[in-house]
């Protein structure tokens, strides 16, 4: 009774890890996805890009909006169609859902932004504070 019990509960345990494992979206920074080092690249799933939306970038396309994020080594441009945050401006923190193009753009599919760092994910502020940004 108490090994079946424990193969019970080891076999939950494979299965919940495994769906996690399936549903895990990593914060990228620019320089992560050109240089193509992610592995979600292979399988086709969704990434969180995170960065800052680069000053002078942001262009209105009718409901569509297209800009860059930079982690202050490389800049990926960003097309997005929706609604955009209240607190989404140029020079402010971001993190993009969505997809890289074959065309090299990143098609966003949900816009997150805030006023300040503290939204952003660790290894997107590491990243930026080791490439120079004041915080």
């Amino acid at each position: 009774m108490v090994l079946l019990l424990l193969c019970g509960v080891g076999a939950s345990t494979v299965l919940v890890l495994t769906a996690l494992r399936q549903n895990v979206s990593y914060f990228r920074t620019p320089s992560e996805i050109i240089s193509g080092n992610y592995p979600e690249k292979e399988n086709g799933r969704g990434i969180r890009l995170g960065g800052l939306v680069e000053k002078g970038s942001l262009t209105h396309e009718g409901s569509a909006i297209a800009f860059r994020v930079t982690d202050m080594k490389n800049e990926l441009p960003v097309h997005y169609e929706g609604v955009v945050p209240d607190l989404f401006r140029e020079g402010q923190g971001v993190i993009a859902e969505g997809k890289m193009d074959a065309t090299g753009t990143f098609q966003a599919t949900v816009l997150l932004a805030k006023h300040d760092e503290k939204y952003m994910p660790p290894e997107v502020a590491k990243e930026l504070k080791d490439a120079g940004h004041p915080q």
